[in-house]
């Protein structure tokens, strides 16, 4: 199975850190967020992924076609530089990683519609190159299976972004609960596409609208839920708080 990742939004909402650089190359722990998403999904079994860029996503193209350089410590026999020996992790190196320009402002359903030519006509993941989640793929593909959808999403309950004040008829605070669960539920990405899917998508459109409501209507969109971690880094402070826990070694999503 191939993974497509959306990796082209302009971050705007993190201009402190994507003034020079696209939000998915980020770092939390001194690697970029796109980075742990791909080790989740490698350790997991998937080895060929297409990153979707758009905005600086010369960073991108970059950081991946120097990989071995600029990620090990290397070898290399001056005026040989096709023989080059690195030292150190070789976990990623079998991985073959398509780096696909689908434009500045494309919206995220044109951005999956211009890499088709990439896939094989098989089922593939698509997720978002900001959101770490320690899913587990074999349970969301056979989710996927069980139900024969065309798409499954995978789903949570947020943590609510504020405490919660439960109050007694006679005004005083009952109970109050700092952050608890939240009531909504939520597509988080890591989705699984069969290719019927392109049917839904335009090149001018989002995924998020007008092709998941026509999926979900026509009974083929499906929800795989998940309750383990999941963390969006959409602000800095959010960053901040992926670093803190990798920086802490309590990182639940490092399953590699």
């Amino acid at each position: 199975m191939k993974a497509v990742i959306l990796a082209g939004g302009l971050g705007t909402r993190m201009r402190e850190e994507t003034e020079f650089k696209p939000k998915p190359m980020v770092e939390v722990g001194g690697k970029p967020v796109l980075w742990h998403i791909m080790k989740i999904l490698g350790h997991q079994g998937i080895s060929e992924f297409i990153i979707c860029t758009g905005y600086k996503g010369e960073v991108i193209k970059r950081y991946f076609y120097d990989y071995g350089a600029m990620s090990q410590d290397f070898t290399v026999t001056l005026g040989r530089q096709d023989q080059v020996e690195f030292h150190g992790d070789h976990s990623e190196f079998g991985w073959k990683v398509t780096v696909a320009d689908t434009g500045p402002y494309t919206l995220t359903g044109g951005r999956i519609k211009a890499i088709e030519k990439y896939l094989d006509g098989e089922d593939f993941l698509i997720t978002y190159g900001d959101g770490i989640a320690n899913v587990d793929l074999s349970a969301l593909i056979a989710r996927h299976k069980d139900l024969g959808a065309d798409l499954t999403l995978t789903t949570t309950q947020p943590q609510s972004r504020f405490g919660v004040v439960e109050i007694a008829q006679n005004g005083m605070v009952s109970r109050f609960l700092e952050k608890p669960p939240g009531t909504e539920i939520i597509n988080i990405g890591y989705m699984i596409a069969k290719q019927s899917v392109f049917d839904y998508l335009s090149e001018d459109g989002p995924l998020e609208e007008a092709p998941l409501r026509e999926l979900a209507a026509a009974g083929k969109l499906g929800a795989y839920r998940h309750s383990g971690f999941w963390q969006p880094m959409d602000t800095v402070r959010e960053a901040e708080l992926l670093n803190s826990i990798w920086n802490k070694g309590t990182a639940p999503w490092k399953i590699w």
